[in-house]
């Protein structure tokens, strides 16, 4: 394995630097943000939503056209897409939802944000859920 090319990082600094520019919200935090209109937004695949289970109510946008549903200038954003949408991002554990909410950052969705500990600091805190599917 030959070095790093220059202005490489690494996924722990990437992490670190998205986080860094956002004020991520424990379960409660998010919960009543959502509360007062902010929008939870699911990225998890549908196999992983099946196993772990769903925040009811949430927005399931997977994580691979989160950026151009959620683009105000992208002829595939949803309807409710906009500058000043307050977004809160869910993953399973908080590690893809903090890169994710710093790309709708980088989109000028200045008040997206992250669930920390995503799902599972939700199921784990006793906030609603719908089950898993297990088949």
């Amino acid at each position: 394995m030959t070095g790093a090319p220059p202005g490489s990082k690494t996924i722990d600094q990437m992490l670190a630097q998205a986080r860094e520019r956002l004020r991520r919200l424990g379960p409660q935090e998010a919960a009543v943000a959502a509360g007062e209109g902010a929008l939870l937004v699911d990225i998890r695949p549908q196999a992983q939503r099946a196993e772990e289970g769903e925040i009811p109510g949430a927005l399931l946008v997977e994580r691979n056209v989160l950026e151009w549903r959620f683009d105000p200038a992208s002829a595939a954003r949803l309807p409710r897409a906009s500058y000043d949408l307050r977004v809160i991002v869910v993953c399973s554990q908080g590690y893809t939802s903090s890169l994710a909410a710093a790309a709708l950052q980088d989109l000028g969705l200045r008040e997206a944000t992250d669930l920390d500990g995503g799902f599972q600091a939700w199921a784990a805190a006793g906030l609603p859920v719908r089950p898993a599917i297990r088949s």
